[in-house]
């Protein structure tokens, strides 16, 4: 068991965005190159909004915003 002084959580912070315990990522060797880490993979904005539909045509975009310019327009 390896013992360190401070603050643990940062540490165990650092490990996990690479995948790894906190051990298994002390335990790596110095020289080794964050870039070799496994990583998870982003997920595109496109992912993200997928669950909210079909994105708005061009011509619903320009009405969405013809009707948002008249409706500012009215007293």
């Amino acid at each position: 068991m390896i013992e360190l002084p401070g603050n643990q959580a940062a540490l165990k912070a650092k490990a996990a965005l690479q995948g790894l315990t906190l051990e298994a990522w002390l335990g790596k060797p110095a020289g080794e190159s964050l870039a070799d880490a496994p990583r998870k993979p982003l997920e595109t904005g496109r992912g993200m909004l997928a669950k909210h539909g079909p994105a708005p045509s061009a011509e619903e975009i320009d009405e969405n915003r013809k009707n948002g310019r008249e409706r500012r327009r009215k007293p």
